[in-house]
């Protein structure tokens, strides 16, 4: 194991739910981005935490997205920068607040031991929605944290098992050092183009089934640009 002296400081989960109305909007909307946070050990399988859940499933959950990420480290800049000092851990929407790292310091296929046996691997960014923003009254937040490619990770869970608060996030394995999440997002963004590279990500297995066909579109419509 190699110790990157990561850990998880506060573990979140919430089933879906109505919000709303709010300063953004008058219209009510349904969503389980609203987490509180667990003390003790909660258990994971492969798609959630006891007591977490999604509403669209089409663009949240599944086995490629079991638990999201985010960096603990973000917190103190979003602070500061949106004058909100009391912007609370898993205000994001995240399953795992995780101190030292962030997105250009985590990889695909990264595999992360935590607790006595769960096991996780880094299957694609999170790609923020609109909800982000409802979530925390900002109305602008979403594309703020686009613009910065710091939307957090999603894994799947390779194996089960009970986690908590302050254990540690070891990274045991590392397929792919050159594919960072800030790497992906610039893709994904049209901040990079690059069709060879979309190409290869592609045909990574590790990379979810949604990212794998974005990887795809993007290659083909870089080089059909080209072309014309």
């Amino acid at each position: 194991m190699q110790s990157n002296g990561a850990t998880i400081v506060s573990i979140h989960v919430g089933k879906p739910a109505q919000h709303g109305p709010d300063a953004i909007s008058d219209k009510p909307w349904e969503s389980g981005i609203v987490k509180q946070p667990v003390t003790g050990k909660i258990w994971l399988d492969t798609l959630n935490l006891e007591g977490d859940g999604q509403h669209d499933l089409k663009n949240h959950g599944g086995p490629f997205r079991a638990v999201l990420g985010y960096s603990a480290d973000h917190y103190p800049i979003w602070r500061e920068e949106l004058a909100y000092p009391d912007l609370s851990y898993g205000n994001f929407g995240e399953n795992f607040t995780i101190s030292g790292l962030e997105e250009s310091t985590v990889c695909l296929g990264d595999v992360y031991a935590v607790g006595e046996s769960v096991r996780l691997q880094v299957a694609q960014p999170r790609y923020p929605c609109w909800k982000l923003a409802r979530r925390n009254g900002i109305k602008d937040l979403t594309a703020r944290t686009e613009q910065k490619g710091w939307g957090g990770w999603y894994h799947r869970v390779l194996q089960t098992g009970y986690v908590q608060a302050g254990d540690a996030y070891t990274l045991i394995e590392r397929p792919y050092p050159q594919y960072t999440i800030a790497l992906l997002n610039d893709l994904v963004t049209g901040r990079r183009v690059d069709a060879d590279l979309c190409r290869t990500l592609s045909a990574i297995e590790e990379l979810s089934t949604d990212w794998r066909v974005k990887m795809q579109r993007l290659s083909e419509h870089t080089v059909s640009e080209d072309a014309g």
